[in-house]
């Protein structure tokens, strides 16, 4: 498979269909008041396993070759990946192996250890480095590895099928702001979206301390690596793939970039306004629009909240500082 096409998705979603949940989309009233046109939530943190990354693990994990579900497979995460990838490897009888910074949220280490899967503790802060040395250990020992984004059937699974829902619950949004780390996600949604609406503006939604598609815009190819930062939104931490930013990097539309506290502030307006709780990462794009890095818009708006694994540690930092 050496490219993202439709068909591809469109076989992700048959595949899909009454494996995972439909989620649903909810009116925003505060943050359309404050944009200036009809926003909506899609409701992906209500997903199996607490977020969208299911989508791409079970499509992905379907099509391994009998060898390689035999052999098991190695990946690395920040949590949502692995959690997701634990889940549908004890669905399928495969053994997985799941490689996490050391500074993983506890509570998704919780969840991928219960489900099975053989989660195995970095010396590093970050994602980057942690990828390297579960790469390594692939190689070692002979065993598939599964990227949790540079992947053309994950991006397929996790940003196309959830694009078809979005198109179909609210065929009248025009902008779309979706939280970008690695670029499975954002990639396989900006490329189904756009396909079909040559009028949609696609935002990515970034930590500014690793903006890894505003560096990978800026310079023209695809920012990798970059130094581990400390930050509760680890999803959104490290490197671009290469592979998904050679579909994004030509979508993007715009690049928001917010700071640490202002994610925080996400996750608490969020709790109050909506009565959902969320994680960091997942609260990116809300963000953006109470720092105002969103412009006013004309056009109806969807917002895609990713996830809600968050630890109860975690919670505390953020509602009592």
């Amino acid at each position: 498979m050496d490219n993202l096409t439709a068909s591809l998705i469109l076989e992700a979603a048959a595949f899909l269909q009454g494996r995972i949940r439909r989620t649903p989309v909810e009116f925003s009233p505060d943050l359309s008041q404050r944009l200036g046109a009809p926003v909506w939530l899609k409701l992906e943190s209500l997903q199996l396993t607490g977020s969208f990354k299911i989508r791409g693990a079970l499509f992905r994990i379907a099509r391994l070759t009998a060898g390689e579900r035999r052999d098991g497979v190695i990946t690395c995460s920040a949590g949502n990946h692995g959690k997701a990838v634990a889940y549908a490897a004890r669905e399928a009888g495969v053994r997985a192996t799941i490689c996490v910074p050391r500074t993983v949220d506890r509570a998704k280490y919780t969840g991928m250890a219960a489900m099975g899967a053989d989660v195995r503790v970095s010396e590093f802060d970050g994602y980057d480095d942690t990828q390297d040395w579960a790469l390594q250990m692939a190689a070692e020992q002979g065993r598939t590895f599964l990227s949790a984004f540079d992947d053309y059937a994950i991006m397929a699974a996790n940003g196309g099928t959830l694009a078809m829902e979005v198109l179909e619950e609210v065929p009248a949004a025009r902008n779309f702001l979706v939280p970008v780390g690695g670029g499975g996600l954002s990639a396989g949604f900006a490329f189904w979206t756009k396909l079909q609406l040559r009028d949609a503006t696609f935002i990515g939604c970034q930590h500014v301390l690793s903006p890894a598609l505003r560096l990978s815009l800026d310079r023209g190819r695809a920012v990798t690596k970059l130094p581990a930062v400390e930050t509760m939104a680890g999803g959104v931490e490290g490197g671009i793939g290469e592979l998904t930013f050679s579909v994004l990097g030509p979508l993007a539309d715009d690049v928001a970039l917010v700071a640490e506290d202002e994610i925080v502030e996400g996750v608490r307006w969020m709790l109050e306004h909506h009565q959902y709780l969320i994680e960091p990462s997942a609260a990116v794009p809300i963000a953006a629009c109470l720092a105002g890095k969103i412009e006013k818009l004309t056009e109806p708006a969807v917002l895609i909240i990713s996830g809600r694994n968050v630890s109860a540690e975690t919670v505390k930092k953020i509602l009592c500082g």
